[in-house]
């Protein structure tokens, strides 16, 4: 078919829920979903979301549905061997993650700790499985007397790296996470080193900055993203979107501050990208809300988003398409402070999106690249189903 978009703008609320996935059970998260204990924990005002149908996809709470929605709706399930942001990120861009990623309870092994601390000339502090901000509590004040980095992980396969930034400079920060990457990617197989900087006097008052760096393993093969760019169209990253595709396939990008400085450089690229994909990840949701199951914070933000909505659909042009998805889940509202495996929402808006279309359950989130392929008359990666006949009015 004709396609009717020159431009798509994907935002990914980074761990925004629409209830546990089919095989949640095989990873613990039976009864998860974000979204609904975030709207059901008090009025939260997202009118324009509501309008454009995310509230009627969560299983637990019905008091947002919308019987005819501006867009079109639904919620995708991932199919990747993970509930992580990478195996999200890359299964929306056509790539499945057939193995997961190695996990490490409590902590790391000598043959990774050993070997990353005889090369940056220290020895760690932690190593252990963490919440974020409960070990900069508890190790923050060692560190700052010693200089001694702090070292956890979580559910994840991820190696985590948290420094104060008056006590080691972030170029310092980033050297050792890129020692890290050398030493527990390629040698041991964990998916991400993050830096993970902070500031303040003491435990009572220490936060962590925006300036936190990813450094993954690269997609196992081409996504959707390196055809895009094969063909010459731009692809603008936002947010961490530059760090978890390693660059690859990524023309131009920016890093955000916050939440709201990502739609604001979203904003941005809208004015000065014509055609291509632009693509933002909202880090908050996860990293401040999520993780720290702070459901007050997870609503509020959302309210945030909402706010700024008006602005994004008000400067799109009439070839442009908008989706909001999700890469996974983390339920504030859960016992755990780790992701959740959970559907994500699929919501589709555009002056050429047919209103009130009801997308379903798609059974993978490679459906989007599917449909970004198809629109940009790309070759797909062989996995997913394209929905642009459904969506195109």
């Amino acid at each position: 078919m004709d396609t009717p978009f020159r431009r798509a703008i994907v935002v990914v609320c980074d761990g925004l829920g629409v209830g546990e996935a089919p095989d949640a059970a095989d990873f613990g998260d039976q009864g998860a979903d974000t979204l609904g204990h975030v709207l059901a924990s008090r009025d939260v005002q997202i009118p324009n979301l509501v309008k454009m149908g995310l509230g009627n996809l969560p299983p637990s709470f019905t008091g947002a549905r919308n019987d005819r929605p501006t867009g079109a709706w639904g919620k995708m399930a991932e199919q990747s061997a993970g509930k992580d942001t990478a195996t999200g990120h890359w299964e929306m861009m056509g790539l499945l993650t057939r193995t997961p990623f190695k996990t490490f309870s409590p902590g790391f092994p000598p043959e990774i700790v050993r070997p990353f601390e005889e090369r940056i000339g220290r020895k760690v502090l932690g190593n252990t499985v963490a919440s974020g901000t409960e070990i900069l509590k508890e190790l923050g004040e060692e560190h700052v007397r010693t200089g001694r980095p702090i070292l956890y992980t979580s559910a994840d396969s991820v190696f985590q790296i948290a420094a104060h930034e008056d006590v080691v400079p972030l170029e310092k920060l980033y050297e050792w996470c890129r020692v890290g990457y050398e030493v527990a990617c390629l040698e041991h197989g964990v998916c991400r080193i993050i830096a993970r900087p902070f500031v303040g006097k003491s435990a009572a008052d220490f936060k962590r900055t925006p300036n936190r760096r990813d450094f993954p393993v690269p997609p196992g093969s081409h996504t959707l993203l390196d055809r895009l760019k094969d063909k010459g169209l731009p692809v603008f990253g936002v947010g961490k979107i530059e760090d978890i595709f390693t660059g690859r396939g990524i023309s131009g990008a920016v890093h955000t501050k916050s939440d709201m400085d990502g739609v604001d450089q979203t904003l941005k690229a809208m004015a000065e990208i014509p055609q291509g994909l632009i693509f933002t990840n909202l880090v908050d949701f996860d990293t401040l809300y999520g993780h720290r199951n702070d459901v007050p914070g997870y609503a509020s933000n959302l309210e945030a988003l909402d706010r700024r909505m008006p602005e994004i659909l008000g400067k799109m042009r009439p070839d442009d398409v908008f989706i909001l998805t999700a890469d996974h889940g983390c339920d504030p509202g859960d016992v755990s402070t780790d992701h959740t495996r959970e559907n994500v929402p699929l919501i589709v808006a555009g002056p050429r999106v047919r209103p009130g279309t009801a997308l379903g359950q798609r059974a993978c989130f490679a459906d989007l690249a599917a449909t970004l392929a198809e629109t940009f008359d790309v070759p797909g990666t062989g996995v997913g189903t394209s929905f642009l006949r459904e969506i195109a009015g």
